[in-house]
């Protein structure tokens, strides 16, 4: 069992992740009879929850509704991706993309129960903000061990005719964003050790040394269990090694015994001297020194074979699964493909009827446009609502942004309103106390410069001439 504490956070995999979670019966085909780290006969010790203030406990459309959240409180697409930025130093800079869904993987007590992880959930929450949307407690995971277990080992048990090593844990999926900012929570390396200790204190366990002490790197569970069958098969190499000196040892030492046997004091003439030899040699044969350096080495050449056999039988063992790790990410990834396939053949169609849909109504495509040059300035949906639905006019004061220079500018009781453009009628147009914004924002921008000029001009002016 764990008795010391550990989470392990990253980037949620949505499309791996659930099936996984929830043990799914797709899942569990992909795994196959092999059962590579999941006992089904355990699984009915799992156990789970699912956020209900969230609505949907899909993490699909969470995400969604997360990337629609983040367009309408910053007015920006979500960044999704990966990319890149030059640096001062002119050194290319990886900035990562959003992750708004996170998971983190918590070792457990066989006796933790749902409440435990949910109360640690529930204080992650008070103290970071960072919202579980679903846990599950997994007590079914786990590696077969070749053989039997060590003598100190309290933790592995038998499954039917096999000893099974259990990986007792849990998973927790946070909602990593701040709904009021649409921006991501941001934790330090001293939030995580923070974390790490709570852990430790909710679930009564001892704190595990942060990775600054010990140097290792966090594996993920196949890489786990490959390294721990690497690491008995470099026992066993050691093992057979070993052995293999002992045999040589032996038959050194046989040899020597049997050279004593044929040595020149056989052949001694004195009476004496051979009835000692001949006692000697008696003594040699009838103690069994002899057959029993024979046994001992047969013994050893017996080891030595079956350490062959079991060190072959580990190698197919783990290729065998590796293989089936390899199948069971291709299926993934291949349920992965056909989701996005299908995600795209949904949107082309959904394209097809948009163009329809603006070639029907010249109208659409300009009340899109107003939309999002108002989330861009700066309006709220509620704002936008009045505007372009209610066709209201709005008086508001406070500050807007211009797209085009890269800066915002005050109103105050200033009047927005849409209208039809008086050029083309199928043109919007957005009003500023009745006059277009875009010709609003240019004025503005020619006062600030020209008030800027002068602020610098007023200084030189000033500067007298002095005898």
């Amino acid at each position: 069992m764990a008795t010391k504490s550990s989470i392990h956070i990253k980037p949620c995999n949505i499309a791996s992740s659930e099936a996984h979670n929830r043990r799914t019966a797709e899942y569990m085909r992909n795994i196959g009879e092999s059962r590579i780290y999941v006992v089904p006969e355990l699984s009915t010790n799992n156990e789970q929850w699912i956020n209900p203030d969230f609505g949907t406990p899909e993490l699909q459309t969470h995400y969604d509704n997360i990337k629609q959240m983040v367009k309408e409180k910053t007015g920006r697409a979500m960044q999704e991706k990966e990319r890149e930025r030059k640096g001062k130093n002119g050194r290319i800079i990886k900035v990562a993309g959003c992750s708004p869904i996170r998971e983190g993987v918590l070792l457990i007590r066989p006796d933790t129960t749902l409440a435990d992880v949910r109360k640690f959930g529930e204080e992650c929450q008070r103290r970071w903000g960072i919202t579980p949307l679903q846990i599950f407690l997994h007590k079914d995971e786990g590696h077969w061990l070749n053989g039997q277990p060590e003598a100190e080992d309290r933790e592995s048990f038998k499954v039917g005719n096999r000893w099974f090593k259990p990986n007792y844990h849990a998973h927790i999926v946070f909602d990593w964003m701040n709904h009021e900012t649409g921006k991501s929570r941001k934790l330090n390396d001293e939030d995580m050790a923070a974390m790490q200790t709570l852990a430790s204190n909710i679930l009564l366990m001892e704190r595990g040394q942060a990775k600054a002490v010990t140097g290792k790197e966090h594996l993920e569970r196949n890489d786990f269990i490959i390294k721990k069958q690497k690491a008995e098969l470099q026992r066993i190499e050691e093992a057979k090694r070993h052995k293999e000196q002992q045999v040589s040892l032996a038959e050194q030492e046989l040899k020597q015994v049997k050279a004593e046997i044929r040595t020149d004091k056989l052949k001694s003439a004195a009476t004496d001297v051979a009835t000692a030899i001949t006692s000697s040699v008696g003594s040699l044969f009838g103690s069994g020194k002899l057959k029993e350096l024979e046994h001992n080495i047969e013994q050893l050449h017996q080891e030595i074979a079956n350490r062959d056999k079991a060190t072959d039988e580990l190698k197919i063992q783990m290729q065998q699964m590796q293989e089936q790790h390899g199948r069971q990410i291709r299926n993934l990834q291949g349920i992965h493909n056909k989701e996005i396939e299908a995600k795209d053949k949904e949107i082309s169609r959904l394209n097809t009827l948009l163009e329809k849909a603006f070639c029907w109504f010249p109208l659409l495509k300009e009340m899109l446009r107003m939309e999002k040059l108002c989330y861009v300035i700066g309006f709220t949906k509620g704002m936008i609502d009045s505007l372009l639905y209610k066709r209201e006019a709005l008086r508001c004061s406070g500050k807007i942004y211009s797209e085009e220079h890269r800066r915002r500018f005050e109103i105050k009781n200033d009047i927005f309103k849409v209208e039809k453009s008086l050029v083309d009628d199928n043109k919007l147009v957005l009003t500023i106390n009745r006059q277009p914004i875009s010709e609003w924002f240019k004025e503005q921008w020619e006062k600030l410069r020209q008030s800027l000029r002068q602020s610098t001009e007023e200084p030189r002016k000033s500067r007298g001439f002095r005898m």
